[in-house]
C-alpha cells in the first residue's frame, strides 16, 4: 500500500464512523460482562435453593451471550452487522449469529 492510498483510508468517512461505533460497542459489551457476572450468580443461587435454573434466566443468558458474541464479531471486523441497540436484540426465533 503506498502513501496516497493509506492518506485516502484515513481521510474516508465510513472507517471513522465505525471506529466511534466500535468504541460503543466496546462500552456496551463491557456492561454485558457485569450483567453476564451477576446473571451467573443469580441463576447459581437459584439452582442452590430451588433445586434447578429459572427459565427466564435461561431465556435471557442465551440471548446475552448471542448479542457479546454479535458484538466481538462487529469489533473484530468479522461482521459489519451493527449489535443492538442499531439493531434488533438477539432472540430464540430467528437466527442470531450471522457474519453478513
Amino acid at each position: 500500500m503506498n502513501t496516497q492510498e493509506s492518506t485516502t483510508l484515513v481521510k474516508t468517512p465510513g472507517i471513522w464512523q465505525r471506529g466511534l461505533y466500535m468504541l460503543l460497542f466496546a462500552f456496551l459489551v463491557t456492561i454485558a460482562r457485569f450483567v453476564a457476572f451477576a446473571v451467573i450468580i443469580l441463576q447459581f443461587l437459584l439452582v442452590l435453593i430451588a433445586g434447578g435454573p429459572n427459565a427466564r434466566l435461561l431465556t435471557f443468558g442465551k440471548s446475552l451471550s448471542t448479542y457479546t458474541y454479535q458484538v466481538l464479531l462487529f469489533l473484530t471486523f468479522n461482521s459489519e452487522r451493527h449489535p443492538y441497540p442499531l439493531s434488533d436484540w438477539p432472540g430464540k426465533e430467528r437466527d442470531d449469529i450471522q457474519t453478513e
